[in-house]
């Protein structure tokens, strides 16, 4: 008789890896400032109370160039210079993610 095949145990994370595929856009809710000129089209830009210049945040709160269907960035390639430096699974980013933690179930 032949000895039974064992299966090694693996352990799974208990959390998902951080990654934009799978979050909520939580960065998309925060106020961006251009300090620089990337070509965001002047239909994302607003003015803020000092007079500098911002990405347009809609009623909801979230970025106006963020497709709500997909929770995706649709300026992804001339998105602000703040927006380029945000880094995914940084500590700005998980502070941020921990702030909607209604949102993960």
């Amino acid at each position: 008789m032949t000895e039974p095949t064992h299966i090694p145990l693996t352990q799974l994370p208990s959390e998902a890896a951080v990654s934009c595929s799978n979050c909520a856009a939580c960065c998309c809710q925060l106020e961006v400032m251009l300090i620089t000129d990337t070509g965001v089209p002047p239909r994302f830009i607003a003015t803020d109370d000092w007079g500098g210049e911002v990405m347009h945040r809609l009623d909801d709160g979230w970025c106006a160039a963020l497709d709500r269907d997909s929770m995706r960035c649709t300026i992804y390639a001339v998105r602000p210079l703040i927006c380029r430096e945000f880094e995914t699974a940084s500590a700005e980013c998980l502070d941020e993610r921990r702030g909607m933690t209604s949102i993960y179930r």
